[in-house]
């Protein structure tokens, strides 16, 4: 019944401006791979030898967020969220430091919603965990068993692992391990974790005041576009939702994803909102393979497998700064991977990407196979190292927030 309302026009006004930008941007993009199409020499690729992978990933299906205000409420028992046996593996979560694993307020936030059936909202159910598995043991045909570049055990010398410190995303972890390998390991399973206040794995809207103001009312002001206030109403309408009752569209998204729905979303990206939003996780990235690259990196401080557990909000910006957003909305479970290569002749480093498991050509780039200078100078744009990010996030005044500009 839901996904049937959801035909209607959602964010069209909003997204024309947008898509303009957009569209333009492209433009600007084609040309410049043009001009230097002729400049990018065919690689041998079986010269190639993968020295690193970062994989950035949403967690698994979920219990919605918030409940809806109507009265035929769909039933989340507990037996949804059952644990698969194949999916279970011991880990220890430590903050970034390695020390206690920090105070979550998102899951304190959770559990004082119960949802109709008597689950938590924002649980990873077992269909998220088997997501998670599969994405996991789809990894492991690609790097163990095609390319045997990591250990068909998990072992802490290859693999790093990151997650927000919320317990979906920490349980997603779990379940792509066991699934990557195979419930068998050589040693402890730590995964890092941050400080709510701090964490850059998501935009911090709590860390970063710039960030927060450049996005007050704009979703207020999206509801109010001509059209889109008719179509909220249309779809309250035909869910059974009292008119009186409040509820925005990314409420009734949330509830119609929980239940493997999607729709098309354009969101806005002005360049500064992107570095603010995700420009120190992609700094991180960055560090990553700078370190991997240079051989003055001594041995030990770098780790053949990156993982991080992240968001919807963390994938979307991130896929726009590489030139490769699809205008949908990330599903649940899906991947962002990067792969880092070095030419064993010419010494040459390359760089791909893929998106769920597809070949992506990254903005900048001549080819999907990416030099990795042309690469990480596409993405010093948005990249934002700790000072940076600080400095933007703490600027006193800022030109035209809150009135849509």
């Amino acid at each position: 019944m839901i996904s049937g309302l959801f035909r209607v026009r959602l964010w069209a006004p909003v997204g024309v401006f947008t898509s303009l930008v957009h569209c333009l941007h492209q433009r600007r993009v084609a040309l410049a791979e043009l001009r230097g199409a002729d400049d990018q020499k065919a690689v041998d690729q079986s010269l190639l030898e993968l020295k690193m992978v970062q994989v950035v990933f949403r967690h698994g299906a979920r219990s919605p967020l918030k409940p809806l205000p109507q009265e035929e409420q769909v039933e989340w028992k507990p037996q949804l969220l059952e644990v698969p046996p194949q999916t279970q593996f011991d880990y220890t979560v430590t903050n970034l430091a390695g020390g206690p694993k920090p105070h979550s307020p998102f899951d304190s936030q959770y559990q004082k919603t119960t949802l109709k059936g008597g689950v938590f909202a924002g649980q990873l159910t077992k269909v998220g965990m088997q997501q998670m598995f599969a994405l996991g043991e789809r990894l492991r045909k690609k790097y163990v068993e095609d390319t045997p570049f990591l250990s068909p055990t998990f072992n802490p010398v290859e693999v790093f692992i990151r997650s927000t410190n919320i317990y979906r995303n920490l349980e997603s972890t779990r379940c792509l391990l066991a699934g990557l390998f195979q419930r068998q390991k050589e040693g402890p399973i730590v995964i890092h974790t941050d400080e709510a206040s701090s964490e850059v794995l998501y935009p911090n809207y709590q860390n970063c005041w710039s960030l927060q103001e450049r996005t007050r009312g704009r979703k207020q002001a999206a509801a109010l576009q001509p059209g889109i206030s008719e179509d909220l109403e249309t779809v309250k309408e035909g869910m059974g939702i009292a008119s009186g009752d409040r509820v925005d569209f990314l409420i009734l998204f949330d509830n119609v994803a929980a239940e493997q729905v999607g729709w098309p979303l354009h969101p806005l990206h002005a360049e500064e909102g992107l570095q603010m939003a995700v420009g120190p996780f992609l700094h991180i990235l960055e560090s990553n393979l700078l370190k991997a690259a240079d051989p003055a990196t001594p041995s030990g401080k770098t780790r053949k497998l990156y993982l991080y557990a992240a968001h919807d909000v963390t994938l979307m910006p991130l896929l726009m700064v590489l030139g490769i957003f699809d205008h949908k909305w990330p599903p649940f479970a899906v991947d962002l991977t990067m792969e880092l290569y070095q030419h064993r002749k010419s010494k040459e480093w390359f760089v791909q990407l893929y998106y769920h498991g597809e070949e992506q050509v990254p903005k900048g780039c001549p080819d999907r196979l990416c030099p990795l200078d042309k690469f990480l100078n596409a993405m010093s744009v948005y990249s934002l190292s700790p000072e940076k990010y600080h400095t933007l996030c703490s600027e006193a005044q800022v030109t035209g927030l809150g009135n849509g500009e």
